[in-house]
């Protein structure tokens, strides 16, 4: 099931997406007819608590980075201020010089779970997502830490739905493309602790909420972006996360600066 979360005159529901209608899934609100998918405006699919992530989670990134492989996972935090929905814009800070796409799996958390085991994990996951760890890298070297880097408002597009049947999230092809370009090829086989591990191992650290996020790691192939870009996730089984890149309008003579 594509789960949506979407307004409809004024009222915010969650709803399947089933043939370009949305079926409303808050049961109290009334709606009995699906409602054509474009009546509606479609909203960031979560509102999590906190999002999770993993840093060197892919060997090939590992590689690629110049990175041991790491003996545990590696975690950060993004804050639910970055989140953003598919075709919501990228928005480039001006303390910046260096923004980068990571193309990601996202994994939903549907009940709170603490200290569970890998083969409980799955019961804890509503669904999965496409989403993008939009990083300043520049400001990750400065800093030394990921909060700055990763925690700008936009950097965290997720969706476009929740996808809450995929056979074998440890399975699947992730790509992503810029301006129809492809940059990552990856595949989750490739990583290093595997989505049920992962759950398992923050679960021991932190209680997850309903509607946290979970990020997994990237693949190789992360690289710059400018505006005016068009980036695109591609996850097999999950969906397609599209956003454009804009520069603060707030700061109209900030430039951006490719540099390795």
């Amino acid at each position: 099931m594509r789960v949506l979360r979407v307004l409809h005159q004024e009222r915010i529901f969650y709803g399947s997406l089933v043939d370009n209608a949305v079926h409303c899934l808050n049961k109290e609100l009334g709606y009995e007819a699906p409602i054509p998918l474009k009546e509606l405006s479609v909203l960031p699919p979560v509102m999590p608590t906190k999002i999770v992530c993993l840093a060197v989670n892919y060997r090939k990134h590992a590689e690629e980075c110049g990175r041991d492989i790491p003996e545990e996972p590696i975690l950060f935090l993004k804050p639910p201020s970055a989140v953003i929905g598919c075709g919501q814009a990228i928005v480039l800070p001006s303390q910046s010089s260096r923004v980068d796409y990571e193309g990601e799996l996202a994994m939903v958390i549907g009940k709170a779970c603490r200290n569970v085991t890998p083969e409980q994990a799955p019961e804890h996951v509503f669904g999965y997502a496409c989403a993008n760890d939009v990083t300043a890298r520049d400001l990750q070297k400065k800093d030394g830490l990921f909060a700055r880097a990763k925690g700008f408002d936009t950097f965290a597009p997720i969706g476009p739905w929740i996808e809450t049947e995929v056979k074998d999230p440890a399975n699947l092809s992730i790509k992503t493309l810029v301006n129809n370009e492809l940059r990552q090829d990856g595949h989750t086989s490739d990583m290093i602790f595997p989505p049920f591990d992962i759950l398992s191992m923050i679960s021991q650290v932190m209680t997850l909420n309903p509607g946290d996020v979970i990020l997994t790691g990237t693949p190789p192939g992360i690289g710059p972006i400018k505006p005016g870009d068009d980036i695109r996730i591609e996850i097999e089984e999950v969906g397609i996360l599209i956003n454009p890149v804009a520069q603060d309008p707030n700061q109209p003579d900030a430039k951006t600066t490719l540099t390795q």
